[in-house]
């Protein structure tokens, strides 16, 4: 007995009889997700907050305060673009430019020098390797304190030890920290004596070159000079890259050791005859020793695209100089 006529008169109906189905609740895994996610944020709350609070707001705050007259103690008064105006005029804040730029372009290669240099003597292998990285790492971590600028400004004062030295060899130039030419010299000493943090960077890019193309160097009668220039360099050109882009970074927010060498709070706060006056120490004393936090956010503006400018500039020339394992650039 067949049922094919009791079946062909029914029909599939693919829609819901009783309204629209409902959609499931969230499964466990969504469920748990989800409170994952609110710990996370929980725990990033701190961070969130002191980001909010203590950078994005200040900046914010900064950029109007930049286009106004505000001396930190009445109402501020928009001005439109008369702060940069000024600034651009200013011939104290030109000769800060050159001051940094100089900083820059002189210190910064010297340092990095320093650090490769030592970085070289101490990839070899050789007893109490790990007490001399300590060594020449320690002045990283107290080089830019207060103490240590104070210390530095006794030694190149006037008849202290570099004087003594000088005079000992014949040479009567007097102390740096007094003289409006030499004491420039005296922040670059102090930074290049920091050479521990980029110094630690370049060991561990040695320590990543294989010794495979030092052998086969060898074998072809390549020279160190030539090893160095052919295999090492462009083997570490990454952490070159990246030592000279954090390098270049630093060395234009230099404050705290400027400042002190060069004689901390009154008329030579920026050095005798402004002789140490980067441009950060000019911003500090036009924001709180004159009362003029509006020209000095316009300069700290000023200071963070040209930052940014120059960090993109050498973005951009890497294409040319940093070699990848991959064989890219």
């Amino acid at each position: 007995m067949t049922h094919a006529p009791a079946m062909a008169g029914r029909t599939t109906d693919p829609e819901p009889r009783h309204g629209p189905v409902k959609s499931p609740r969230p499964t466990a895994w969504k469920r748990r997700a989800r409170r994952e996610s609110l710990v996370g944020y929980l725990f990033m709350s701190p961070w969130i907050a002191g980001f909010l609070l203590l950078t994005a707001g200040p900046m914010i705050a900064s950029l109007y305060y930049a286009f106004t007259d505000y001396n930190l103690f009445d109402a501020p008064r928009w001005i439109g673009l008369d702060n940069f105006t000024e600034m651009f005029g200013d011939p104290r804040w030109r000769h800060s430019v050159q001051v940094t730029l100089w900083y820059v372009v002189v210190g910064t290669p010297v340092k990095l020098v320093a650090a490769l240099g030592v970085a070289l003597l101490l990839a070899q292998k050789r007893r109490g390797q790990a007490f001399y990285r300590a060594a020449f790492y320690a002045p990283s971590l107290i080089g830019a304190s207060v103490s240590v600028a104070i210390v530095w400004k006794a030694i190149f004062s006037d008849d202290a030890v570099v004087d003594r030295t000088q005079q000992f060899f014949g040479v009567g130039v007097g102390g740096w920290t007094g003289d409006p030419d030499m004491i420039i010299y005296s922040l670059v000493a102090l930074t290049v004596w920091q050479f521990g943090a980029p110094m630690v960077i370049f060991l561990a890019g040695l320590k990543q070159v294989p010794r495979e193309l030092y052998e086969a160097a060898d074998v072809d009668g390549a020279g160190k000079a030539r090893q160095f220039w052919n295999i090492t360099l462009p083997m570490i050109s990454p952490v070159l890259f990246f030592n000279v882009l954090l390098e270049t970074i630093h060395s234009f927010q230099i404050f705290s050791s400027a400042y002190i060498v060069g004689g901390g709070a009154g008329g030579n706060a920026c050095g005798p005859a402004d002789g140490s006056m980067v441009y950060t120490c000019y911003l500090y004393v036009q924001g709180f020793e004159n009362s003029r936090m509006g020209l000095a956010s316009a300069m700290a503006w000023m200071l963070l695209v040209a930052v940014a400018l120059v960090t993109a500039v050498l973005f951009w020339s890497q294409k040319r100089w940093v070699h990848y394992e991959e064989g890219g650039r």
